[in-house]
């Protein structure tokens, strides 16, 4: 057999588009003698290395006040599934700086969908009618006097 046909073969089809900063759950299974169970393992990305059927994936979690830090094959057969959770707005490929942190100060910003729901303003505001024109505004008439006017009237009456 071929090279390529052997790595073609080893990858998985269904692997989503993860990065770091993005909170995933991954899917492992796990074997206990002869019970297989599959556990869901929680956190954030920290870093990708590698490329194809070699690509890792670390992730980080906070597990009873310890942090937790596990590096996944992509590709294994080992894990069953993985969902992003959310997608965090980070300007760095390797986010080491999160094992300084600890509490809210460890948190990422959420990405918004901001390119996804600017296109779908631009869309509803074609489509939907033209708002009704607002009525004038009526000017305010005697407002009450300001603070320095009232000092003056008081001087002024003494």
């Amino acid at each position: 057999m071929d090279k390529m046909m052997v790595v073609n073969n080893a990858q998985k089809k269904e692997v989503p588009a993860v990065s770091p900063g993005d909170t995933v759950s991954m899917h492992v299974k796990i074997i206990e003698g002869d019970k297989e169970r599959v556990q869901p393992f929680e956190g954030v990305v920290m870093s990708l290395k590698g490329s194809g059927p070699g690509r890792t994936v670390k992730v980080r979690k906070i597990s009873y006040g310890i942090g937790v830090e596990r590096t996944f094959l992509l590709h294994s057969p080992r894990i069953e599934k993985i969902e992003i959770v959310r997608s965090g707005k980070v300007r760095r490929a390797k986010l080491y700086f999160l094992r300084n942190k600890s509490g809210k100060k460890s948190r990422l910003v959420e990405k918004l969908g901001l390119k996804v729901t600017a296109v779908e303003n631009a869309e509803t505001e074609a489509t939907a009618p033209a708002p009704a024109e607002k009525p004038a505004e009526k000017p305010v008439e005697a407002a009450a006097p300001a603070p320095a006017e009232k000092k003056a009237e008081k001087k002024s009456a003494k």
